[in-house]
């Protein structure tokens, strides 16, 4: 605790303050044996004694700049191998510790090592790091990073040693030893590794997509309406035809099957494995959603040889309004099966330039203001004009002026009429023609 009364002169005083025994008596005695003269006393005697406290001082500040610098490398050297032991780590960080134990460098020369050995061993050209923070002098880290070079398989003398690494790179599953549990399931990832939704990924019809949700997060379990995140998935059109399934203290279930109630409420992998292989039997998926809470993901992760593969698997993440955001980023995907729908990348523009997508000859643009309320997006083709004259599969006109409500919906806005007018026919367009 710190006190009122500092005195410098005091080892306990300097204790209070987070210094070691030794730091604190050392920088006490040099209070006690240069102390602060009298403020009548000359000005120039006044700084010559702090001088000299200073000078006796330098030892001590060396030795605590140094028992700082050894505990930064221990913590990271530690948190390393934690990595490791526990399946995290990578290739790099079996690079770090190799260089220490082999050669005994400290942790910022370790790095210089490691990224050597991962520039070989992923198939990289030679090439010393620029602007990374390393405390040791360039001879040194450069010569570290040779090594590592060396030791990852790297030959700087030999013409074709790039292209020899880099197949090897191809044909290397991992340089963990086996022994070692990875993250990963053979041939694919966990679903606590997957991605958040974005709209990236191609739509899906909904008969062909996959959710699964936290009863906790429905209104059967006093969730609020504006969270209860199974209502704001039957809201969307001919959602209720996709494959919705929740998870709750009994098992998986159906949406809109009744919840049952065991006498031993402790769900086991092997219960809501056979649970989810029972309600997928027979179905083929091309979209999956995960949107559980963080503490329910071990047991998905346990029960993911059931999940079938498929194109596109993500998960909802991090704070309750992020997950209710990824869900309907989600959601803005699915379409029916009587809808056209185009596939493919948008592109998206810097907000500076005011927000706007790109999919094949159209581009969407934010306006501004509509006229009435809410917010006015166009459509337009690749030289500048009016998308006019475009119309669905059946038949129906496309308006290339929407209005969106709200400004929190503009993204998804665009994303849906641009991926509506990209599987449009200009045959409205063309009929005009003859007619004129």
């Amino acid at each position: 605790m710190v006190t009122d009364d500092f005195d410098p002169a005091d080892a306990a005083s300097w204790l209070a303050r987070g210094r070691t025994p030794e730091h604190a008596a050392a920088i006490a005695a040099a209070w006690r044996d240069f102390p602060d003269l009298p403020a009548t006393a000359p000005l120039n005697e006044r700084m010559a004694r702090g001088r000299e406290r200073v000078a006796a001082m330098r030892v001590v500040n060396d030795a605590i700049s140094a028992h700082g610098e050894a505990e930064r490398q221990a913590a990271n050297f530690a948190f390393t191998e934690r990595q490791l032991r526990e399946g995290k780590g990578s290739d790099r960080d079996v690079a770090v510790l190799r260089g220490r134990d082999a050669y005994g460098y400290d942790w910022d020369v370790c790095n210089r090592y490691a990224d050597g050995w991962y520039a070989a061993h992923a198939g990289w050209p030679h090439r010393y790091p620029e602007g990374v923070p390393c405390r040791a002098p360039v001879q040194v880290r450069n010569a570290a990073y040779d090594r590592g070079f060396s030791d990852g398989g790297g030959d700087r003398t030999d013409l074709f040693d790039a292209a020899r690494r880099t197949n090897l790179a191809h044909l290397r599953e991992s340089n963990l030893p086996p022994s070692q549990p990875t993250p990963l399931m053979v041939g694919r990832p966990l679903p606590s590794s997957w991605s958040k939704p974005s709209d990236d990924p191609r739509p899906a019809r909904w008969s062909r997509r996959l959710a699964i949700l936290d009863s906790a997060d429905t209104a059967e379990a006093g969730a609020e309406p504006a969270w209860d995140f199974l209502q704001i998935f039957l809201d969307r059109p001919e959602a209720d035809q996709a494959t919705i399934l929740l998870l709750d203290p009994s098992g998986l279930r159906r949406f809109n099957a009744p919840a049952t109630i065991l006498d031993d409420p402790d769900l086991t992998p092997d219960v809501a494995q056979t649970q989810l292989r029972a309600l997928l039997d027979g179905r083929e998926f091309d979209d999956i959603l995960i949107a559980v809470p963080e503490d329910r993901m071990p047991l998905i992760d346990a029960i993911a040889a059931a999940l079938p593969l498929c194109r596109t698997m993500e998960r909802t993440r991090n704070t309750r309004l992020q997950q209710r955001a990824h869900l309907r980023t989600w959601l803005d995907r699915g379409y029916g099966n009587n809808e056209n729908i185009a596939a493919g990348h948008i592109r998206w523009s810097k907000a500076i330039h005011g927000l706007s997508g790109k999919l094949g000859e159209f581009t969407v643009r934010h306006v501004g203001p509509a006229p009435d309320r809410g917010h006015l997006i166009r459509v337009e083709t690749r030289n500048g004009c009016l998308a006019t004259g475009y119309a669905d599969a059946n038949g129906a006109a496309l308006a290339p002026e929407v209005v969106v409500n709200s400004k929190a919906r503009l993204r998804a806005a665009i994303a849906s009429t641009l991926r509506t007018f990209a599987a449009a026919t200009p045959l409205m367009g063309v009929l005009h023609l003859e007619a004129a």
